[in-house]
């Protein structure tokens, strides 16, 4: 846990954004069974819950009662059963002083308090619940189907302020998990060679964050299909001739995440043509990461990323005419067809769960739902110091949507289906790296990830 000072702060601060009127509700995760009542997945708490309060352990809420200035925790000390299985544990009551919280009580409690708000009509501000048991919990404390749940828009406007700007502890913890995640790229780099599996890499990735008392911050991609933008199978054979996309990122014991991504070749080095279109995409990133800085809008960055892409492709011969006229028709999607980056802390995802038209657009530009490709954006609003964010442009060949836009001759003015039928089966290039926003432009978090032809070549090589 950070400083007891650090959650008083924080809660604080949320108190004056959200003025002296009503209850303010922190629901905690659960412990959930993978498929019978004691084999429990992993553990995660909440991360609003953590980013207010910092205590990661099952069944617990909080509300910060406006009215009444006071803010409680309900919970439960470990019952005599609990403590024969488990042993001795710090207790909740020693958590709670950590987090600068006198007053706690029983779990059973909190629906009590909440009625009681409720017969005089005090307002109960909420986030969206996401898991299903908090869902159903949420809704029989406010006895409210889940249909009828009604968030808190001020709450979630006021959560997002205050957890979008970044602490320099929450920097520090950031670049814990990063340098931990160097580490596991560079095992992936030193392991891939042909016959390895790709489940090989993906172990020992994995165990090298279990020895840094981390966790993966998501399911790591290791394929050799990066054409695939989610591949989460892992169990192709790597062969020479092939990329092999890695995106691995941990998180430390407090919770805070990394997200890399590098693409680099089976074998030692890349033939001509993986080394031009990785270029492509390396050149893309260079000119996204140097239009970083507070004040540009993200989707600006986006868009820019996707021009020199556009114009990378058109040297490469896939696509052709104007890359402007290209990126205007929205054509580069057949390429990319993801967002560009997103935020990122004490989420991979940072605060997706309380929806992207509050974390990375605002009520003036909403974010895009139907053009494909701006659609994936989860972020597209004016950057502030402060903001810790990914930038991870790509080129991805799916061939179903090849067949279907050739099919339609979509685009056609601009793609080079001949030549683009070639390449249905190369796969997908991503390169990935963290950073903080500044007022005149950005810094990389974390040590220096190889990331250019010659650095990964000689790598390999070595």
């Amino acid at each position: 846990m950070f400083s007891s000072q650090t959650y008083r702060k924080r809660r604080e601060t949320l108190i004056q954004k959200m003025g002296r009127q009503g209850i303010l509700l922190f629901l905690g995760n659960g412990e959930y069974p993978i498929n019978f009542e004691d084999n429990t997945y992993p553990f995660r708490q909440d991360s609003s819950f953590l980013y207010y309060f910092g205590i990661q352990q099952p069944h617990l809420a909080a509300i910060i009662d406006l009215d009444e200035n006071r803010t409680v925790i309900f919970g439960d000390e470990m019952s005599i059963d609990a403590l024969v299985w488990m042993g001795r544990q710090e207790t909740l009551q020693s958590k709670c002083e950590k987090s600068g919280v006198s007053e706690t009580r029983s779990f059973g409690e909190l629906a009590h308090y909440l009625a009681m708000a409720m017969t005089t009509q005090r307002k109960i501000h909420y986030l969206p619940p996401y898991q299903p048991a908090n869902k159903i919990l949420l809704g029989e404390l406010l006895q409210l189907s889940i249909a009828d749940f009604k968030p808190s828009s001020t709450l979630i406007q006021a959560v997002v302020s205050q957890r979008e700007i970044k602490e320099e502890q929450e920097i520090s913890e950031i670049e814990k998990a990063l340098t931990v995640s160097t580490k596991m790229h560079l095992t992936a780099m030193r392991m891939a060679q042909p016959g390895v599996k790709e489940y090989e890499i993906a172990a020992a990735i994995q165990q090298i964050a279990a020895q840094e008392n981390c966790a993966l911050a998501y399911p790591s991609i290791v394929t050799v299909k990066g054409g695939i933008l989610h591949n989460h199978f892992q169990g192709n054979t790597l062969k020479s001739g092939q990329l092999l996309l890695n995106d691995s990122g941990c998180e430390t014991a407090m919770g805070y995440a990394s997200d890399l991504t590098r693409t680099f070749p089976v074998d030692r080095t890349f033939t001509t043509e993986q080394r031009e279109l990785y270029q492509v995409v390396l050149d893309a990133f260079e000119g996204a990461k140097n239009k970083l800085k507070a004040g540009v809008k993200f989707k600006e960055v986006h868009l820019h990323a996707a021009l020199i892409l556009s114009q990378g492709l058109i040297d490469f011969g896939l696509m052709k005419g104007n890359a402007a006229d290209a990126v205007a028709a929205h054509a580069h999607t057949m390429f990319f067809q993801c967002g560009l980056g997103h935020m990122m802390g004490l989420d991979v995802h940072d605060m997706e769960d309380l929806g992207e038209q509050y974390v990375g657009y605002t009520p003036n530009e909403p974010k895009e739902t139907q053009l494909f490709g701006l659609k994936s954006l989860r972020l597209g609003k004016a950057l502030k110091s402060g903001h810790v964010l990914t930038v991870e442009p790509g080129i991805y060949f799916i061939p179903e949507l090849i067949e279907r836009w050739e099919a339609e001759k979509k685009y056609a003015d601009f793609i080079n289906y001949e030549k683009l039928n070639q390449y249905k089966g190369f796969g997908g290039i991503r390169i990935e790296d963290n950073f903080l926003i500044e007022e005149k432009g950005y810094r990389q978090l974390g040590p220096e990830l190889i990331r250019t032809i010659a650095e990964i070549e000689a790598f390999r090589m070595d």
